[in-house]
């Protein structure tokens, strides 16, 4: 049994991106819907529902009242593809990511004057991509789907009026599937290579609020690294008339180390007079974690997967070197009367990608978002908030090459709608 590295830019962490994503690489932005309306601007400082539960778990003390939020963010994306050229004919249509939902549920119990319990379940990291079968790059990625849900159980405290804390241990599953064509030599047709995984890490949430005046909130929040170890398998399906000789189909264990990445959200709630509240943020991500990527697979060897599978499968690492990011958001709220605010706010989201290591999994840019919402209580205990995003990318280019001699170069321009409902009951 020998083991060697498979490099057939599917690897597992690199498809854990797309344009779909209203965040830098592949976080998502999506765990809150009064959040989303104001451009996520103020994260960590607002706490005006139970998603404070992610957002900062401190915030949990401002909430007077038990109460459940739930929610739902639907992304429909797009893509103009220009200028591809490669070593394979095919198409470019651009329109691989299918309409996507992202559900989202809270809980909260104030226990007494200082403590608090509560509960979320989430999704922070996230994709699916689903290419025409006779995409233009498919050798380079064809389809992925990656999910990532977390449960987080919380407590805060409240050292008085001024200070509060959070923390919560999240419990974190990870599931992929991904795929990319296999051309190989003596064959016309194209066979498939296909790699599924996942695994269960740990990590945390913690935060701290701080009322700094009677009209100014600060908040800060860090999301830690969590660890996976991905176990799953790879199939290798050679194209029809590939001769046996030269590639077998096969299946091989397959495993994958990867970390997502850390994060700091620093923000500020400043509550001008009785209508107007404006709110500001900045979000630090650490994406240089994610230098290179190694699937390994247990028993390629010419024997088992024909005098092809070991050069196919390659034992060359494949780079990424992403680099550290930074997201600014502003925003507003405008209180209308008792039942209805309406919120608005931009965001400016750096992208880790580079323009050497990017792939078709991951061509995205730098982006702006400007955002819409507004939220209606028709009563003191339930309120409905809806909101509006629309995602902007600059134009980036990809240069690949594989072992095979394959290439494909192609310059993409992203762009996303999201639309979010959600409602809160207060007990």
């Amino acid at each position: 049994m020998k083991k060697v590295t498979l490099k057939t830019t599917l690897s597992l962490a690199v498809a854990m991106a797309s344009t779909q994503l209203f965040a830098s690489g592949f976080a998502l932005n999506e765990q809150s819907i009064s959040g989303m309306g104001t451009g996520f601007a103020g994260r960590s400082s607002s706490a005006d529902d139970a998603s404070t539960v992610f957002g900062n778990p401190a915030g949990m003390s401002r909430l007077k009242r038990q109460q459940v939020t739930g929610g739902v963010a639907a992304i429909d994306a797009s893509t103009d593809i220009n200028d591809a050229s490669g070593s394979q004919r095919g198409t470019n249509k651009g329109d691989m990511v299918p309409f996507t939902a992202v559900p989202m549920a809270y809980y909260v119990k104030p226990i007494d004057d200082q403590w608090a319990f509560g509960m979320g379940v989430y999704a922070p990291f996230g994709l699916i991509t689903d290419y025409e079968s006779n995409f233009q790059g498919r050798n380079f990625g064809s389809k992925s789907e990656v999910k990532v849900v977390t449960f987080q159980p919380t407590v805060s405290y409240a050292f008085n009026d001024k200070v509060s804390i959070g923390f919560g241990p999240t419990i974190n599953r990870i599931a992929g599937t991904l795929e990319s064509a296999l051309t190989t030599p003596l064959s016309p047709n194209d066979g498939n290579v296909k790699i599924k995984g996942d695994d269960i890490g740990y990590g945390y949430n913690i935060g701290v609020l701080v009322q700094a005046t009677d009209t100014t909130r600060v908040g800060l929040t860090y999301h830690s690294k969590v660890k996976y170890k991905l176990e799953g398998h790879t199939e290798v399906s050679p194209g029809a008339g590939t001769p046996s000789a030269l590639l077998k189909g096969a299946r091989y264990d397959a495993s994958l180390d990867i970390t997502t990445p850390e994060s700091a959200d620093l923000s500020v709630t400043q509550e001008v007079n009785d209508a107007w509240t404006l709110y500001a943020g900045t979000t630090w991500t650490r994406w240089s974690r994610l230098k290179d990527i190694t699937v390994n697979n247990d028993g390629v060897t010419a024997s088992s997967g024909g005098l092809l599978a070991p050069s196919a499968l390659n034992s060359v690492k494949e780079e990424q070197n992403w680099h550290d990011t930074w997201a600014y958001a502003i925003g507003t709220s405008y209180k209308l009367n008792k039942e209805w605010v309406l919120r608005t706010g931009l965001t400016f989201d750096q992208s880790p990608t580079n323009n050497t290591n990017r792939s078709p999994r991951i061509p995205t840019g730098d982006r702006t978002i400007f955002s819409l919402g507004a939220g209606w209580s028709p009563t003191d205990d339930l309120t409905i908030d809806v909101a509006y995003s629309y995602l902007k990318e600059e134009k980036v280019n990809i240069h690949n090459t594989n072992a095979l001699g394959q290439s494909y170069d192609a310059e993409y321009k992203n762009s996303a709608n999201g639309f979010g409902v959600g409602a809160t009951y207060r007990f």
